[in-house]
């Protein structure tokens, strides 16, 4: 019993320790980056006008992003798995941050095009690498309230977005520069210098830090080594055979439809409350409040499912969530009640992530891992493409925004849907496993 209780107040204080270390590091750049891809929706409202950019190129525009992305996203995780986080991920953000900046030398849609391509090529590999990196320091029971940790950044990134880049619009003709060209080079500007940050204090691996007792370091190695044991007993898997493994297929499936959903609204949520006849300001304003109720939404969602033990269920609910919410807001049009709509959107969408990512650490370790992490991302942010794409086309020919929220309402019912059949089907673990008492 002693032991016990020894073992138990061990784990405690390492988890709160490794919380404290990691989680606001990785949180601080996982926002900053989010800001960095899609800060072009604020830009937009006086961009596009200025260099001539319909709304099926600006969609196109902001999709490409992810082409760049999909095309280096396995290869990029490969070597952050071989040489390090530290490394990778401080070059991730230094030329991503550089990229981003280059944005605001554009000329026309050519330009822009490219330079949102590269923007793509440059943090293809970051956020993988953030969830491989979490599954390096903390036990699978923790994961999904560390990822909800994570993902607490995409909202408020959203958020202080709106209502930072709104302000930034306002410095228009200062030093001869635009506002929209203000908005890609302030905001540049802390990638390159947290990226600098993380090469200097980012910790690899638990055998590295130096800041845990002996204690805590050895019970956290062996916890871990013992998850990956039984993982590995279950199958050992090349990186290769695990991106064809039937469950990696399904999540990536899952994942598409997910983030179709979630980058249609992110894209075009400043367009579609400014056609509510608001300021600048005032849409960046009016735009954050629903990332702020998505915030809320996901935190609960990774206490609960953490809580429960369970990922599956908690991930149809907010996929279906979603859905309903998205439809809600294209059947309202530009009234107000839309908001409403859109906040229940990114409760649930952001809430299916925390549920979503925990999966594939549950039947992958190692390279098998790392592979398997960075491919179902660069499939299911091809959807950052589609998503933005068909809503710009949509809004194009209809001259309204409402037959492309029923588009993504569907991406995200069909998350759900595909969850429920070809996950199950495929055997994708619906649960936590428990740990073994030798641990």
């Amino acid at each position: 019993m002693a032991a016990a209780e020894a073992t138990t107040a061990i784990e405690r204080q390492t988890i709160a320790k490794v919380s404290w270390r990691l989680l606001p590091l990785v949180a601080v750049a996982y926002c900053i980056a989010y800001i960095d891809r899609s800060n072009i929706s604020f830009a937009a409202l006086t961009m596009n006008k200025d260099l001539g950019i319909s709304a099926y190129l600006y969609g196109w525009g902001a999709g490409i992003f992810f082409f760049g992305y999909f095309l280096f996203e396995i290869p990029s995780n490969l070597i952050l798995e071989k040489i390090g986080a530290r490394i990778w991920i401080a070059r991730i953000m230094i030329t991503w941050g550089i990229i981003s900046g280059l944005t605001a030398l554009v000329t026309g849609s050519t330009s822009f095009l490219i330079v949102r391509f590269l923007l793509g090529a440059a943090e293809a590999g970051f956020f993988p690498g953030m969830i491989l990196y979490l599954t390096y320091w903390f036990p699978a029971q923790y994961r999904g309230r560390v990822i909800s940790t994570l993902f607490i950044a995409q909202p408020l990134a959203n958020a202080v977005s709106s209502i930072a880049s709104a302000a930034i619009l306002g410095m228009h003709g200062m030093l001869g520069l635009k506002g929209w060209q203000w908005i890609f080079v302030i905001e540049a500007v802390p990638a390159v210098l947290l990226g600098l940050f993380i090469l200097r204090n980012m910790t690899d691996r638990p055998e590295h830090a130096d800041w845990l007792a002996e204690d805590e370091r050895g019970w956290l190695q062996a916890r871990l080594a013992a998850e990956s044991r039984e993982v590995a007993g279950a199958g050992h898997l090349t990186w290769t055979k695990a991106l064809a493994d039937p469950r990696v297929v399904a999540l990536s499936l899952i994942y598409l439809m997910s983030v179709t959903a979630n980058y249609g609204i992110v894209f075009f949520m400043p367009q579609i409350v400014k056609a509510m006849g608001l300021s600048n300001m005032m849409t960046g304003v009016v735009s954050s409040l629903p990332y702020f109720v998505g915030t809320v939404g996901l935190i609960a969602w990774g206490w609960s499912s953490d809580r429960n033990k369970e990922r599956r269920w908690h991930l149809i609910v907010a996929s279906t969530l979603g859905a309903l919410g998205l439809a809600f807001a294209g059947w309202c049009g530009t009234s107000y009640w839309a908001l409403l709509g859109m906040a229940a959107a990114t409760v649930g969408i952001y809430g299916s992530r925390v549920a979503f990512w925990p999966m594939p650490s549950l039947f992958l370790t190692g390279t098998a891992a790392a592979g398997a992490i960075a491919m179902i991302n660069a499939i299911g942010n091809l959807g950052g493409y589609f998503g933005p794409f068909v809503v710009g086309w949509v809004r194009e020919s209809t001259k309204s925004f409402s037959a492309g929220l029923y588009f993504l309402a569907a991406c995200s019912l069909m998350a759900a849907v595909i969850t429920f059949l070809a996950a199950r089907a495929s055997g994708v673990p619906a649960a936590v496993p428990e740990p073994s008492a030798a641990e």
